[in-house]
């Protein structure tokens, strides 16, 4: 996997991914109204929800369950001190279907978690402590 990354202007750069999407982060993000994109940090947040989110619903959908929606909320918290890195994740989902079981649920998060989010492993593996919710809706006709 590879990335290019190309300094645009002031604390913003354009990036190119691996599968060829494109896209700026700015570092300006949080001080700025004509920031380009989002911070770097923030896009470590996304990467991770996107990344469990993937895992929780893929899960899921092989062990039959119905699922029809899944938004996960994330709440990080920074270390005061330069590098601000991540201390804290809390990831929480909410899963909306047809019948699904609190089980099937709580072991597609565990599952996550534990086995198969890369990004979630390695930031833990860095020293950030994690922890998991979800809560299920069930679909109405």
């Amino acid at each position: 996997m590879k990335a290019t990354i190309n300094w645009d202007s002031g604390k913003a750069f354009s990036y190119t991914s691996n599968s060829g999407f494109k896209g700026f982060v700015d570092g300006a993000a949080k001080d700025s109204d004509d920031a380009k994109g989002p911070s770097p940090m923030e896009l470590v947040l996304v990467g991770l929800g996107g990344c469990t989110s993937y895992d929780v619903v893929s899960i899921l959908e092989k062990s039959r369950q119905k699922v029809l929606d899944c938004k996960t909320e994330l709440k990080a918290e920074r270390a005061d001190s330069v590098p601000s890195v991540f201390t804290k994740i809390h990831i929480h989902f909410i899963v909306t279907g047809e019948n699904l079981k609190e089980s099937q649920v709580a072991r597609a998060v565990s599952l996550s978690a534990e086995k198969y989010c890369s990004a979630s492993l390695m930031l833990e593996r860095g020293g950030v402590e994690i922890t998991h919710s979800h809560e299920i809706i069930e679909a109405t006709a």
